[in-house]
């Protein structure tokens, strides 16, 4: 009996909590709602306890609103269920013809697969120049000396598009505006080097880009802004791009000052290295450098004659991977886990964002979320067309627990304001999804969203975090 009676005082003080909660959310909302920056914004917000999967508190949970990077952890975990955190992505470097007296008779090949993490700087291995020593030591294993074709990039197994439809012209040049193609380097991004002027309206100089834009012309409006005004500028140049712009402003009182943009022919540049390896290795080669156009060297047979592997190179494993994506919202990685898990369905074996994403819808459908409840066109959440409702992602956060990769997962989450939770911002979109334990040890799953508000952004963040803080 007096077992029974303590654990009915403990449902009963648990209960009472919860209705606690839900009541201090209610008048944090409405007092929200009543604030002159939310006038004319929709808010969203859905809570469950993450144990039991009850609600909590519940406004406007069923309507679609775009959700910004919160909706990478849709991605995220549907990349976790459906490649696995092992999974990794190889590229794999090949000869066609025969290798004679350390001569290749025939082009050179690089099978892309999509990695996106190819030339990046985030890993020791997958750097620059890591890379090219160990392309060069493998080179020099197998006796190479010359090659007497072409260097070719094979990237046929995925679409050419790189951008998903939906992204607006503005951020397309930038680096946040890279998208994922079958072959990547260096995270498709360069940094422009500009001089600033010494007062507000001065020109801006150009001094250089790093890695070089290859055939590119920047036609340079910028301006100097005031001291403090920080970054304003923005680099018009879509995929594949000959001729960009770059306006705005950057501000006055740094002697230089760096924005980055996104490479349009990332292949170009990799060239370009390559051309590095071969004369660093006394490689003799006169060819050219393209695109793969068609297939048609036997590479579906890969014990051809005509196809010679001779070196692998392998990227981090998807957990890995994911840390950045989440921890740094490394939006091409996104669309390259999209694409990356169309080319792994046995159905579709092809890299492209809409079969990528009908794929994930799919799988989600099948475990309770409906398919106008996931209205998403790209894997990063950068599109302003994404419609996503606060129930889908608190859903997919709650299935995320009770997997076994859920540690990665979790990890991989930014810690802000006290809370590990992946957060989101474009124009007009705020938005935050998680998870939190309070001080009593109650544990929730949230999510958070705000659209069309008006003002600052940061005082939007400021607001929405005070209103979080009830949760702790």
């Amino acid at each position: 009996m007096k077992t029974f009676c303590f654990v009915f005082s403990l449902l009963l003080s648990t209960f009472s909590y919860a209705q606690e909660i839900s009541k201090r959310l209610d008048a944090a909302i409405k007092k929200l709602q009543a604030d002159d920056q939310f006038k004319h914004a929709i808010i969203s917000m859905y809570v469950v306890d993450s144990k039991t999967g009850k609600p909590v508190f519940d406004v406007n949970s069923q309507l679609g609103l775009a959700p910004a990077s919160c909706q990478k952890v849709v991605t995220s975990v549907s990349a976790f269920e459906m490649l696995g955190k092992n999974y990794t992505y190889k590229t794999s470097i090949s000869f066609d013809g025969l290798l004679v007296d350390s001569e290749i008779l025939g082009d050179l090949y690089f099978y892309a697969s999509g990695d996106p993490t190819l030339g990046s700087w985030r890993w020791a291995e997958t750097n620059e120049d890591n890379i090219k020593k160990r392309i060069g030591e493998a080179m020099k294993k197998k006796g190479i000396s010359s090659i007497t074709g072409n260097l070719v990039i094979d990237d046929l197994t995925w679409e050419t598009q790189a951008t998903p439809n939906g992204w607006v012209w503005e951020d397309i040049g930038n680096y946040y505006g890279a998208g994922a193609r079958g072959f990547n380097w260096h995270e498709n991004q360069y940094d422009l080097n500009l001089k600033p002027g010494k007062k507000a309206g001065d020109p801006v100089q150009i001094i250089d880009t790093k890695p070089s834009l290859q055939a590119v012309d920047l036609i340079n409006e910028l301006k100097t802004g005031t001291e403090g005004s920080g970054d304003q500028s923005v680099i018009y140049l879509p995929e594949g791009g000959t001729t960009g712009y770059v306006r705005g402003t950057v501000p006055a009182g740094r002697a230089t000052f760096t924005v980055s943009g996104s490479l349009p022919n990332p292949e170009s540049d990799f060239f370009n290295v390559m051309r590095s390896v071969f004369s660093e290795n006394n490689i003799g080669f006169t060819g050219k450098f393209h695109r793969a156009l068609t297939r048609d060297k036997g590479r579906e047979n890969v014990t051809s004659p005509l196809v010679n592997d001779f070196f692998m190179l392998e990227s981090p494993p998807l957990d890995s991977i994911n840390y950045w994506f989440l921890k740094k919202s490394v939006n091409l990685y996104g669309e390259a886990l999209v694409k990356t898990i169309a080319s792994k369905d046995e159905l579709i074996w092809f890299g492209a964002t809409d079969s990528g994403l009908n794929v994930i819808k799919n799988f989600w459908e099948q475990r309770g979320i409906e398919r106008s409840a996931l209205k998403i066109i790209d894997g990063s959440g950068l599109s302003p067309a994404n419609r996503v409702t606060t129930l889908a992602l608190v859903t997919v956060m709650q299935y995320a627990k009770n997997q076994s990769w859920f540690p990665s997962f979790y990890y991989a989450l930014p810690e802000t304001n006290g809370i590990k939770m992946k957060d989101g911002y474009i124009s007009g979109v705020r938005s935050y999804t998680g998870y939190v334990k309070s001080k009593t040890g109650a544990e929730y799953t949230f999510s958070f969203i705000v659209n069309n508000f008006d003002g600052s952004a940061g005082t939007v963040r400021e607001k929405m975090w005070k209103l979080l803080d009830v949760l702790k």
